[in-house]
């Protein structure tokens, strides 16, 4: 077990089930852990997988000079996504398949990453909206210990993105309320194009309690409140219409988050009590690079649950926490 592997056993929610229901569908691995991991979640995306994998692949051996693995995250498919991912996890010695049984982007990322061994962790939707021309830009400022966590936006100067006006005014008004509800700055926390270091996910994982599209907001908030470096990069970026999505029911559900990162924050219950985090004050804190030990100690809070909206692995609400099945 790695040094990161034993506090997450001891002190996430999701140790047990991972433990009790995973196994991994692969060819065997290298001995030595992976530098990289990308996580691809899925819902019911049998006619995108194979390509997506294909093409990811085949970006990162170009790309990137480093061993690497890929992780099919299946939340609850219903078509035969299990069966194509089966197949490229045989096929592939750097795929593996990971099957959760509940639906929600955010289930898939926490299952993933918890059992991840790798350096430097992170996700694509498996659309590839965000062109991987951009992935050296979102990794190898990780890889050299150069940053906490990479993201993509698709509204910072430099960045293309092709879409409707509508979805930019709702995206740049989303980010705007961020702004104003709970005092961060993000161009674009939605952007399905992220990374980070393995020590950091570590510590901010357990504190994360969304398990659909809100997560991804929530991870980057924690992340800020305990001073941690968040970096965007401006991507290309084609959007694809997404019938999973309701955008009523994923705006009630992004207040909703909202709210309850504010009521945490009153309480003090939003840090990690790594040495970055006690810098902060009620005024905030420039973020800084955290100086970590060996073996992080992540820390868990039991609270409420409030999951919302969907992505990538998509929606359907559950307080309870995913069952991770994955293959042999």
């Amino acid at each position: 077990m790695t040094p990161l592997a034993q506090p997450l056993a001891a002190h996430t929610r999701l140790a047990q089930p991972l433990a009790a229901h995973t196994r991994l569908a692969q060819l065997p691995l290298a001995q030595s852990p992976p530098r990289l991991e990308i996580v691809i979640p899925v819902h019911n995306d049998e006619g995108l997988l194979r390509a997506t994998v294909t093409r990811l692949q085949r970006s990162l051996a170009v790309d990137l000079d480093v061993p690497f693995r890929l992780t099919i995250a299946d939340c609850a498919s219903s078509d035969s996504t299990p069966e194509v991912a089966r197949s490229l996890a045989r096929e592939l010695p750097r795929v593996r398949y990971l099957r959760i049984e509940q639906t929600g982007r955010g289930h898939a990322l926490r299952a993933a990453w918890a059992a991840s061994d790798a350096e430097v962790v992170g996700y694509v939707d498996v659309s590839l909206s965000t062109d991987l021309v951009h992935l050296p830009a979102l990794l190898e400022p990780l890889l050299a210990g150069q940053a906490d966590i990479v993201v993509g936006s698709r509204l910072v100067p430099g960045a293309k993105p092709v879409r409707g006006p509508a979805h930019q005014l709702v995206s740049r008004a989303y980010n705007a309320l961020l702004g104003v509800g709970l005092g961060v700055g993000f161009s674009d926390a939605a952007c399905a194009f992220k990374a980070a270091r393995r020590e950091v996910i570590a510590q901010l994982l357990p504190m994360v309690e969304d398990g659909e599209r809100f997560f991804d907001t929530e991870l980057l908030y924690l992340a800020r409140r305990n001073a941690f470096s968040v970096r965007e990069i401006p991507v290309r970026w084609i959007g694809h219409n997404d019938p999973h999505v309701g955008m009523t029911r994923t705006t009630l559900d992004d207040l909703r988050g909202i709210a309850r990162l504010r009521r945490r924050a009153r309480h003090g219950r939003d840090l990690t009590g790594s040495p970055a985090a006690r810098t902060v004050t009620a005024k905030g804190a420039a973020p800084r690079r955290p100086k970590l030990p060996a073996g992080v100690q992540a820390h868990h809070r039991r609270g409420d649950t409030s999951p919302a909206g969907s992505s990538g692995c998509h929606s359907g609400r559950s307080d309870r926490m995913p069952a991770a099945e994955a293959l042999p």
